[in-house]
């Protein structure tokens, strides 16, 4: 299922990330949000730094593009998920 619809996330330090609504349903917060229709205007997450905000929106996207190609096998998203979470 191919996703047109985008949405805006608001870090705390007002930085804007633009997501496809896959992306965003991958997260239980945003999901919510969405599901809501309140996203009209972002999503605000104040708790959440951009820094922090990038990261979760990458591991959304692997996540999500992994559910998407059967080829991924789940040690290799396993290795991955242990790789990311490795940081600074």
């Amino acid at each position: 299922m191919s996703s047109t619809r985008k949405f805006i996330l608001k870090s705390s330090d007002k930085e804007s990330f633009e997501v496809e609504e896959a992306v965003a349903l991958e997260s239980k917060t945003t999901k919510q949000v969405t599901e809501d229709e309140c996203a009209n205007d972002g999503i605000p997450l104040p708790n959440v730094t951009s820094k922090i905000l990038s990261k979760v929106i990458q591991y959304c996207k692997k996540h999500l593009n992994a559910d998407r190609a059967s080829s991924v096998a789940n040690d290799d998203l396993k290795s991955w998920d242990v790789e990311f979470i490795k940081v600074d």
